[in-house]
């Protein structure tokens, strides 16, 4: 192939970003105080010559991607080592093509790979990394490459996705579920994507299982930096019209409770969407099922609130082959920890999820075929946050505006480390900033991503 739009990568780097939470972020059985963030670089070229550099970043979310009793410590450093060893290799494939395909190639041909010999030999005798915690470490890289793409044919990435740019068509990278009449021959991303960029969207926030919901909550532990602190004060200061709701998944009494409390918060705000989210803790539908009968019966007006469900169970498909059906017949089942790759996705739909969530955060590449699998197949997509501050918030609101989503994106990253993103809100203020219930994206312009940044 002669395709001039090609490129190679000729090199990569990588830096960390500690960053510290303002408020304690609960994600199942764990607290989040502070994260790590991994920034990556990727340097390519094309073939007559001209080069550019594309940049990326996710934060390395050790009690999202890899729940387990051995230490956060211990985690942490395997993700950031890890992170390591694919900055050392990401370059060495030398082929030439779309951003798509060189993902698709480095991180679900090669990354399986590097993750088993990673856990043969540099974790022999320990709990190895699970395949999530990997594509969370490829994702800053992977992102990198799609930004790199975009910064050397000087377009924003996301008019990119068609055959005019690409070498193969979909059926190179997906199989349609049997039976189902479905080809993706002769299609590319860009028929399932929204490709006109709005000037703003609704965003939703996270309602952490510690987050104090209204003053009579308050410990006077609280910080006193400007921010709100209780969930109706951030309803009146930011306009929000979309919440999410963490719950245990494991106490069905705290967890109608509290679904209950913030469903009336909701009624008395003007609050229009809710969802929740048990983070893969329940082990059986009927757990959820009897909440949302039990609301359905007693309080209708709650109930019809909630837009969604999501990912209530474990995120091992494989291990786990739970039927949904019974959930999903009462209100959308998206997958989010369970939707890996598109070929989860094809599981999960054969289980009886009906939606999927997308994340950045396990790579650009996943993300598009999991969104045009998904698609295709008449799945509802959401996009939703690793609470990504700094950089890690750009390529997310992107997808999230692109992808034609149920409702929006979720962002939360102005809730848990706003001042972590100072820098890049005087560039992109309407993306750091909720107002009147949505972000705006109208800074976001040029090739790659858009970032209109000097990043070193």
């Amino acid at each position: 192939m002669n395709n001039p739009f090609d490129i190679q990568i000729t090199n990569a780097s990588l830096s960390f970003l500690p960053v510290s939470t303002r408020v304690p972020l609960k994600f199942g059985n764990e607290v989040l105080t502070s994260v790590t963030c991994a920034r990556a670089s990727v340097n390519v070229k094309r073939s007559d010559g001209e080069s550019a550099q594309g940049w990326g970043e996710t934060p390395l979310s050790v009690q999202w991607v890899w729940p387990s009793e051995i230490s956060y410590q211990e985690r942490q450093s395997a993700l950031i080592e890890f992170s390591e060893i694919l900055a050392d290799s990401c370059h060495l494939t030398g082929e030439y093509g779309h951003a798509l395909e060189l993902g698709y190639t480095l991180f679900f041909k090669t990354l399986p790979l590097l993750l088993e010999e990673y856990n043969q030999e540099g974790r022999a005798g320990l709990e190895p990394m699970p395949w999530l915690a990997a594509l969370v470490c490829a994702s800053p890289f992977d992102l990198a490459l799609h930004d790199a793409y975009g910064m050397v044919n000087k377009k924003p990435i996301y008019q990119l996705y068609n055959s005019t740019y690409l070498n193969f068509d979909l059926s190179h990278f997906l199989e349609p579920e049997k039976g189902s009449g479905i080809s993706f021959a002769g299609k590319t991303p860009s028929e399932f994507l929204d490709l006109s960029l709005p000037e703003e969207i609704p965003v939703w926030h996270l309602v952490g299982g510690l987050d104090p919901l209204n003053r009579d909550e308050l410990t006077g532990d609280e910080p006193d930096d400007g921010y709100p602190v209780h969930l109706e004060e951030w309803i009146e200061s930011d306009g929000l019209n979309c919440l999410k709701i963490k719950l245990r998944g494991n106490d069905s009494a705290w967890d109608y409770s509290r679904l209950l409390a913030i469903g009336r918060i909701a009624e008395n705000k003007c609050v229009d969407f809710l969802t929740t989210d048990f983070n893969c803790m329940v082990t059986q539908p009927d757990y959820v099922n009897q909440i949302l009968d039990q609301l359905k019966r007693d309080h209708p007006e709650i109930w019809e609130k909630i837009l969604y469900v999501e990912q209530p169970f474990p995120y091992d498909l494989k291990k786990y082959r739970i039927d949904v059906h019974s959930l999903s017949q009462r209100k959308p089942l998206f997958m989010d920890e369970s939707a890996h790759d598109w070929e989860h996705v094809r599981l999960g739909k054969e289980l009886g999820w009906t939606g999927v969530a997308l994340k950045t955060c396990k790579t650009q590449t996943g993300a598009l075929l999991s969104l045009c699998w998904g698609k295709a197949h008449g799945m509802d997509l959401m996009v939703q946050d690793l609470t990504n501050p700094m950089l890690a918030q750009i390529p997310h609101v992107l997808l999230g505006a692109h992808a034609g989503t149920i409702m929006g994106v979720e962002s939360n990253g102005m809730q848990f480390y706003p001042e972590a993103s100072k820098k890049e809100a005087l560039i992109h203020p309407g993306i750091y900033q909720r107002r009147k219930g949505m972000l705006d994206l109208s800074t976001i312009r040029g090739p790659g991503f858009g970032y209109q940044m000097e990043l070193e």
